[in-house]
């Protein structure tokens, strides 16, 4: 077989750097684009750079949005008493695919893991309890992933916020141990977050 042009090399690289792109999948969109109508790929790239320009993180509870606040935060209808806390901005779309939950969010932006070097300063906890002394939080619910960083990170949690007289709770373990978000569907996340629990 003879060899690819460099130009497609350096696209099916570029491709397998995406999450969940393995190799082939590479190969294969790359060969699709080069043979792609020249507009429908300039198309593509603009979406591309228009999203990456105008998405950021929201100033308040860090999900991902194109206005300050975000509309979540912005919205009167919702709970402002009621915070749950998750590890990345994605993963409030899933609990809002829920449609159980009617309060506010904070994305902690990761969580500890000493041995990969991720300490609490490296997490948006300090923006967390910055929030608890400006917005009327009664309680914050934890919707963490149930692997090993996440237990930890939740108990971490829960130790830290208790003398700021906030009751913290965490989503029931409806969900499969060692998984993300990600792999729960409505129903699962709907009920563990029904049943969550406090954290003593």
């Amino acid at each position: 077989m003879t060899a690819l042009p460099p130009a497609i090399a350096e696209l099916i690289a570029a491709l397998g750097q995406l999450p969940g792109v393995g190799p082939r999948t590479a190969e294969r969109l790359a060969l699709h684009l080069v043979q792609t109508n020249a507009d429908e790929v300039r198309q593509l790239a603009q979406a591309l750079v228009s999203a990456r320009e105008r998405v950021s993180l929201c100033s308040t509870c860090g999900a991902l949005t194109e206005t300050q606040p975000c509309p979540l935060c912005a919205d009167a209808r919702r709970n402002a008493a009621l915070v749950c806390v998750v590890e990345r901005p994605v993963d409030i779309l899933l609990v809002e695919k829920a449609g159980s939950y009617r309060g506010r969010y904070h994305v902690l932006g990761g969580k500890l893991s000493p041995l990969n070097g991720v300490e609490p300063e490296d997490l948006r906890i300090s923006e967390l309890e910055a929030r608890l002394g400006r917005e009327p939080i009664q309680e914050i619910i934890l919707a963490l992933p149930t692997d090993v960083e996440g237990d930890a990170t939740s108990h971490y949690l829960a130790q830290r916020l208790a003398p700021r007289g906030v009751k913290v709770t965490r989503i029931a373990h409806g969900l499969p141990a060692g998984s993300g978000l990600e792999f729960a569907d409505e129903l699962t996340l709907s009920r563990a977050l029904e049943g969550r629990q406090a954290l003593r």
